[in-house]
């Protein structure tokens, strides 16, 4: 590759590098700090936060529950509603699972838990959500637990840009490694690293 080509090529290169680590910045931070967190996730005390309490489904509702056959699963919005006014929960999104003696709601989050249960003999309810805390929270968000499909795509795009990042990093490494013979031992002594530790985890 003569000069021009080559300085051309590095133009362009480190244009789209900064473009990419400016893009990944915050997300590569929140990812590098959230992963130190679940790396000592046993020395981080939390203490969850739970709160439960029972209700009783209005008589409107408990008939709506009782007339549903076996053979159609009931639409369980309007139980939905009712449980977040009645409880003051978020529902947001709840599976539901719709059983012989329970209509059971079901809607974790990250850092969060909550479930509605409701007796569809005697209209009981009872219901239960769980805080384990903005640890837990961002912790979750790392891992892309229970944080919708919108939260998983991000992460796709952010894992692409890192990649992609990554990627122009080498092209800049190999055009540079003429002038800094420490080049490829530094990049051959990070991938030995990662591969010895990858053998120790077995």
């Amino acid at each position: 590759m003569d000069s021009r080509k080559r300085m051309q090529l590095y133009r362009t290169t480190h244009l789209w590098h900064w473009i990419s680590a400016a893009v990944c910045f915050a997300a590569l931070t929140l990812f590098t700090i959230t992963g130190i967190t679940l790396n000592h996730a046993s020395a981080i005390g939390a203490q969850p936060v739970v709160i439960s309490g029972t209700g009783q489904l209005p008589q409107n509702l408990r008939a709506e529950l009782l007339k549903q056959g076996d053979a159609v699963e009931p639409d369980a919005a309007a139980f939905i509603d009712w449980a977040e006014g009645a409880f003051h929960v978020s529902l947001r999104g709840a599976t539901t699972e719709w059983q012989d003696e329970e209509l059971y709601l079901s809607a974790p989050g990250p850092g969060r838990d909550a479930w509605v249960s409701i007796d569809r003999a005697s209209g009981a309810a009872k219901y239960e959500t769980t805080d384990r805390g903005w640890v837990a929270y961002f912790n979750d968000l790392h891992k892309g637990r229970n944080t919708g499909v919108w939260w998983t795509i991000f992460i796709d795009v952010i894992a692409a840009a890192v990649l992609f990042f990554s990627l122009t990093g080498l092209v800049l490494l190999w055009l540079q490694a003429g002038q800094r013979t420490s080049t490829w031992p530094l990049v051959g002594g990070g991938i030995a690293i990662v591969a010895v530790m990858i053998l120790f985890v077995h």
